[in-house]
């Protein structure tokens, strides 16, 4: 068996705003807080032992407070997909969220760039459903 991806980690100044605006995101909750980190899960059962070995879920986010700003272009970034709404009104949502666009050199592209409130981009794909929206 290979490894799972389980936690994305993302670097912060401001842990409070950016829990808030990635657990409204990703519709996550608090599973668990540390001095200076806070760790984000879906929604569900307990994802323990067993249900990871046994298949995929999606991976816990945790946010760790840093005291230095983001100063580059990320090296990794992750890719959010609506799964109830269109591309647009994803777009929207996470604007009004605190995102906002962010140009890393793409083009004509059919993912939107944006960046949270601290900077770091992720791309928002096309709707899994093309009636949604």
């Amino acid at each position: 068996m290979a490894s799972r991806l389980t936690d994305v980690i993302i670097d912060c100044r401001d842990l409070v705003r950016m829990t808030g605006f990635w657990k409204q995101a990703l519709g996550y909750e608090e599973a668990n807080r540390g001095d200076g980190w806070v760790s984000l899960r879906p929604p569900g059962p307990d994802a323990g032992d067993e249900r990871l070995r046994a298949g995929a879920h999606a991976p816990a986010v945790a946010l760790v407070a840093v005291p230095e700003a983001k100063s580059v272009k990320n090296r990794v970034h992750v890719d959010l997909t609506p799964v109830d709404r269109s591309q647009a009104d994803e777009v929207v949502r996470l604007e009004s969220l605190g995102a906002s666009r962010a140009d890393i050199g793409q083009r004509d592209t059919p993912w939107v760039v944006l960046a949270d409130p601290e900077g770091n981009e992720f791309c928002v794909m096309p709707e899994l459903d093309p009636e949604a929206g």
